[in-house]
This record gives C-alpha cells, sequence and structure tokens, in this order.
C-alpha cells in the first residue's frame, strides 16, 4: 500500500509530522483533514513515498548503483553523502513496477524464522541474514520495512499489516500475533505449515481440475475447426459432383454448416452466462452460494470440504490457549478455512451462540452443520479430557494425510475420463474421415 507523510505546523510553531498508509492520495489527504481538524494545525505538505534510482562515487572505488524508496531526492542524497560517497546522481523511477513475491519465498522466510528462533537467535540478526539471502527485490524492501517498523516500536499487527498483500491476510495475521505471543518459533512454524499445505493443495487442484479443463477445451477446439473449415473442404467435392453422402458425412456437412452460419450466437450463449456467472460468484452473496455448491460436488467436493476443515483445525490449535480465547481462535480460523459458506455459518451460528447463550465449543460447531462427524467427534474428545488443542491437531493432520491420498486418486479418476473423452474425439474424427475417403463415385 502507498506510504504517505504529512508536514505541518503546530500552533506553537513547532514542525509536525506523520507518515501513514493510505490506498490513494485523495484517501491520504482525506485521513490528514482529519487528523489536523480543530487541533491547530497547519498543513504544509504530503509527500508519497516514490522510488528512486542512484549512482554514487566514492574515490578510488566502483560505482554504487541501486533503487531506494524515499519522500524526496534530497533524503537519499543526504544518506549517500553521510556515508562518503560524494559524486552522487538520483532520478526517479519512471515505471515503478511492484513485483510479486512467490508463495516459496514467504514459506523460507517462515522456515528459517522458525528454525533460528528456536536457536534462540535475536529476531533482528534474523532478519538481517533473510534480508542479505533473498534475491527477489520486493522481499528484501518488505524485510527491511518490517526491520524498520520494529525498530521503531510498532504494533505488530501495524508492522505486518501493512504488507497483508505480500503475505496473505491470515499469515500477515499470525505474524502480528507472533510478536506478542510467548512463542515465536511455534507460530512461526505453523504459519509456515499452513502456507505450504495451501501451496499443496492449490498445485493439486491445478492438476485435478485446471489443467483437465484446458485439455478439454483444446479437444473441442480440434473438433470444431475440424467440422467447421477442414472437413467442408473435402465433403463439399462430393456435393459439387452429386455424389451422395453415407449418413454420418452428410450429418456432420450438415453440422458444419450450422456452425458456419450462427458461429457468433453460438459463442455468444457461452460466453455470456459464463461471464454472469464468474461476476455473481466475485460478488460476496455469490461467493458463498459458490462454496457451498463445492463442498456438495462429487468426487471433489468432499476433498475441498475436509481440506478447509483441515486448515481450520490446524489454525485454531495455533491460537487457542484457553477457554478464554475461544471466540477469537474461532473467528480467524474460520476467515482461514478458504470457504467462505463455512466462514459465514461459524461466524453467524457458532459463534453468537457462545457468546449470547454460553453454549460450549462443540455445541456451538455442530450448530453450524459444516463440520463433518469425524471433526465433531475429535473435538468432542477433546473438550472432554481437557485436550482440544492437541485434538485439533491431531484432526488437522489425520485430514491431510487422507485428502493427499484421495487426491491423488481423484487426480486419477479424472485423467481416466479426460483420456476416454479424447479418445472418443479421435475415433469420431477417424470415422468420419474414413467414411468420406470410402465415398464412391457416380459414374
Amino acid at each position: 500500500m502507498p506510504q504517505f507523510r504529512f508536514r505541518g505546523i503546530a500552533s506553537t510553531g513547532k514542525p509536525v509530522q506523520s507518515e501513514f498508509e493510505a490506498p490513494t492520495k485523495k484517501e491520504a489527504k482525506y485521513k490528514v483533514d482529519r487528523l489536523i481538524n480543530g487541533k491547530g494545525i497547519k498543513f504544509h505538505a504530503l509527500d508519497e513515498k516514490q522510488t528512486f534510482q542512484y549512482k554514487a562515487k566514492k574515490n578510488g572505488t566502483a560505482p554504487l548503483i541501486g533503487e531506494q524508496e524515499a519522500y524526496s531526492k534530497d533524503e537519499i542524497e543526504k544518506a549517500l553523502k553521510k556515508v562518503g560517497y560524494t559524486e552522487v546522481s538520483i532520478q526517479k523511477k519512471l515505471f515503478n513496477i511492484r513485483l510479486g513475491v512467490p508463495q516459496e519465498e514467504i514459506v523460507t522466510f517462515m522456515r528459517l524464522s522458525s528454525d533460528m528462533l528456536r536457536q534462540k537467535m535475536n529476531f533482528d540478526e534474523i532478519l538481517d541474514l533473510l534480508h542479505d539471502d533473498t534475491q527477489n527485490p520486493r522481499m528484501k524492501e518488505v524485510i527491511r520495512q518490517i526491520q524498520k517498523d520494529m525498530k521503531d516500536g510498532k504494533d505488530g499487527q501495524e508492522v505486518y499489516g501493512k504488507h497483508e498483500d505480500v503475505f496473505g491476510k491470515f499469515a500477515a495475521y499470525m505474524l502480528g500475533l507472533a510478536s506478542t505471543s510467548g512463542n515465536m518459533g511455534l507460530v512461526f512454524e505453523n504459519t509456515a505449515k499452513f502456507l505450504e499445505r495451501d501451496a499443496e493443495f492449490k498445485k493439486n487442484l491445478r492438476r485435478a481440475l485446471f489443467m483437465p479443463a484446458i485439455t478439454v477445451l483444446a479437444v473441442f477446439g480440434v473438433i470444431l475447426f475440424y467440422v467447421g473449415y477442414i472437413f467442408p473442404v473435402t465433403a463439399e467435392m462430393f456435393v459439387k459432383y452429386n455424389i451422395e453422402l453415407p449418413p454420418m458425412t452428410a450429418a456432420t456437412l450438415e453440422w458444419s454448416y450450422f456452425l458456419q452460419a450462427n458461429w457468433i450466437p453460438i459463442i455468444l450463449a457461452f460466453v455470456i452466462p459464463l461471464v454472469i456467472f464468474v461476476a455473481y460468484i466475485k460478488t460476496h452473496k455469490g461467493g458463498i452460494w459458490f462454496d457451498k455448491v463445492l463442498i456438495k460436488l462429487p468426487i471433489m467436493g468432499d476433498l475441498l470440504h475436509k481440506t478447509s476443515i483441515e486448515i481450520f483445525a490446524r489454525v485454531f490449535y495455533t491460537l487457542y490457549s484457553g477457554s478464554g480465547q475461544n471466540v477469537d481462535a474461532l473467528r480467524v480460523s474460520a476467515e482461514a478455512c478458504r470457504n467462505r459458506y463455512m466462514e459465514k455459518r461459524i461466524k453467524e451460528v457458532s459463534v453468537p451462540m457462545m457468546l449470547k447463550d454460553g453454549a460450549g465449543i462443540v455445541e456451538s460447531l455442530e450448530a453450524s452443520n459444516v463440520f463433518t462427524h469425524t471433526a465433531l467427534s475429535r473435538f468432542k474428545l477433546g473438550a472432554e479430557s481437557g485436550s482440544l488443542r492437541e485434538n485439533a491437531l491431531q484432526l488437522a493432520k489425520y485430514y491431510e494425510v487422507q485428502t493427499n491420498y484421495k487426491m491423488q486418486s481423484a487426480i486419477d479418476q479424472i485423467n481416466l475420463f479426460i483420456n476416454l473423452f479424447i479418445m472418443i474425439a479421435l475415433i469420431f474424427i477417424t470415422v468420419v474421415s474414413a467414411e468420406s475417403a470410402l465415398v464412391k463415385p457416380n459414374y
């Protein structure tokens, strides 16, 4: 998110300065107006942090070339001259494209932080090592900003919350909690595990759904190209000489003429409903409906449902620390489970039951009607034995193993259907071509 700096003059004549984040400059000005309203502060300037490219030299050394974010050129020039550089050239970067950070880079950051924290290393030293080791420019910038904010004494939620676009909503929240928890290493480790599972799930989902879908579309495209363009060139030669066509060849030629005459309405008939559907599921209401349907689908629905429960249980294990933390743990776990319908049911049914009616956690989760019998039995056993947290982790591990096996089975089944579909398409093209080749001319 863009960073801004407000500069003003207090009624006493003392300079006032404040740094903050805002999505746009208009929103930043609105924040400044609220800040100075009724406080006797005179507005002086509102600066937006920009990226500058610099080149600096010391006597007898190679030139130093790099990029730095700052509110003005003067800030960078003063900093470089302060460490002995004399010949300084600074230009504002014209095209500041903010590259993303790969998921693997984030997981590595979490894992290494967790390992070094267990070795009792100072977190500031860990950030120094990670900054020097990473090759991703955006990640370097994020680590350095985290280090600066922590030295300034900012709250953990504020430090990591501004990098939500890099870490993700849940991971940023967890890292914010880590700074105030009694065990930073454990929080980092569990967050890394969550991100690893999330990346693995997305990879498997692409294998199970996206790639087969692309294959099916490609086969459809080949069939349509053959029927609509290649086949008529041959078949029309027989029509030209009044040769009687076999049934399948005649039917295919009629289909070809239909496609050629109505290709625009046919494309619109497919594209318009698809666009409307995608637009609808991007809405809040549509997204909840779509996630509800997803977990009820054959084959993949059960996998998606159990994966969401696994994530819920894993996050709950990380956050739960006693009876007083149940509500917050439930709320955050629901937000992390990656299913908007389950999140809605837990927040609107389970949480109010606990707050208003004083219901127990198992009773409240059962009332949401989004958990499997296995999940509820594990939570019930944990509540009765006083080991709710441990049972949540056991449930997460159980569903992790089960979904991994079932995902591979589902991928195999889907690939089998795709191969059958391709075989049928090839048989169709082969039979039609062979039938056309066997047409006998009328002499």
